[in-house]
């Protein structure tokens, strides 16, 4: 798992901190004060949330599981840094009104596809195996989705403390491929083309399909 890891996202995760130390006013947080909890503790809240999301979900529309996981999302990931550094150089350009739009848009379009995945139960569960040093005083977070009589699922969640609080800032799949570089490479596309507006458009689009069931 790490060796992908490290191809695949080390770099990656680099660029991500020196993004986030050089422009600390645009990873601000809400309720930066919180008190502290375990980087294996956040995921473990996460997962026990989502798995109830799913329990539900044959009598909770998708609607319905966005309102319920919307919470645990924005605590739990750090959404503002994760769409910073997916639009790279065009963040740095945006104006203050765009950073807000982005980060809106893409946390409506992350707690939709997570509603919109999350949409059964056949006896799942999750496991948090260990919490292991990354690169850039991340910490990763093994964990596996449990299917009763199917392969386990591997994700690993990458975490780093900010102002005292831990956060979740990628999620590594069962393929070892960093979920936040499939986004820069996809959003890519999109900036080049049509610019933040674009970006913005296309996100809400996406967000509007999932949630319509």
């Amino acid at each position: 798992m790490y060796g992908p890891y490290k191809r695949f996202c080390r770099l990656f995760l680099f660029c991500c901190s020196l993004f986030f130390l050089g422009t600390l006013e645009d990873a601000r947080l809400n309720g930066a004060q919180a008190q502290e909890t375990l980087p294996q503790t956040l995921v473990s809240d996460f997962h026990g949330v989502l798995l109830g999301v799913m329990k539900d979900a044959d009598t909770v529309a998708v609607t319905g599981r966005y309102k319920r996981l919307e919470q645990i999302i924005t605590e739990s990931f750090h959404l503002r840094l994760m769409i910073q550094v997916a639009t790279a150089s065009y963040w740095r350009k945006a104006t203050d009104r765009k950073k807000d739009l982005l980060t809106e848009a893409f946390s409506r379009l992350t707690i939709a596809t997570y509603a919109a995945q999350f949409d059964g139960y056949s006896g799942q569960s999750f496991e948090t195996r260990s919490a292991k040093p990354g690169p850039q005083k991340t910490t990763l977070i093994e964990t596996h989705l449990l299917n009763p009589g199917g392969q386990a699922v591997e994700l690993v969640y990458v975490t780093r403390k900010f102002n005292g609080k831990w956060r979740i800032i990628d999620v590594l799949l069962d393929t070892g491929i960093s979920e936040l570089a499939r986004k820069r490479s996809e959003y890519r596309q999109i900036l080049k083309t049509g610019g933040i507006d674009h970006l913005i458009r296309t996100m809400s689009g996406k967000t509007q399909m999932l949630l319509q069931g």
